[in-house]
C-alpha cells in the first residue's frame, strides 16, 4: 500500500531553526500532538507516513505520523514523533489546515547537491515566482 502524507503550514514560523524550537517547547515524551478539528477520511493510509512543514511557502521538514487521538475538546490529535527531518525545501502553496500528499510528491531528505535548501526563504521565494527553482 502506498504511503500518504500530510502537508501544514507552520503558522508564524520563520524558518526550519524556529519550528525546530517550537517542536522542542511542545514535544513530550518522544512525541508531538498537532490538533485538528476534522479527522481525516484517509487516517489509516496516513500512520507510518509524514507531516510535512510548510514554512514561507517551502516544504522544509517532515515527521513521523505515529496515530489520531481523539480529544476531549471534540478535536483529534494528529500524533507525531518529535524528530524533526529536513527534506531539501520544495516550493508549495500555503493553505489552511492540512492537505494530502502522495508519496510520489512528497520532497525527500537527500541533498540534492544544489544549494537550495541554504538560500534564505526571501531569496527563494523570489526565485520561485521567477520560476527559477
Amino acid at each position: 500500500m502506498p504511503i500518504l502524507n500530510l502537508t501544514k503550514v507552520a503558522f508564524a514560523c520563520r524558518d526550519l531553526d524556529a519550528l525546530r524550537r517550537r517542536i522542542a517547547a511542545r514535544a513530550a515524551d518522544g512525541e508531538l500532538r498537532v490538533p485538528t478539528r476534522m479527522r481525516p477520511k484517509r487516517a489509516g493510509e496516513l500512520i507510518g507516513g509524514s507531516l510535512f512543514w510548510i514554512v514561507k511557502h517551502r516544504l522544509i521538514a517532515r515527521q513521523e505520523i505515529l496515530r489520531f487521538e481523539d480529544r476531549q475538546d471534540g478535536r483529534i490529535d494528529i500524533v507525531c514523533s518529535a524528530e524533526l527531518l529536513a527534506v531539501t525545501p520544495r516550493h508549495c502553496r500555503a493553505h489552511q489546515g492540512w492537505r494530502y500528499l502522495e508519496e510520489a510528491d512528497a520532497p525527500s531528505a537527500d541533498d540534492d547537491g544544489t544549494g537550495v535548501a541554504e538560500l534564505p526563504p526571501q531569496l527563494y521565494g523570489k526565485l520561485a515566482s521567477l520560476a527559477l527553482v
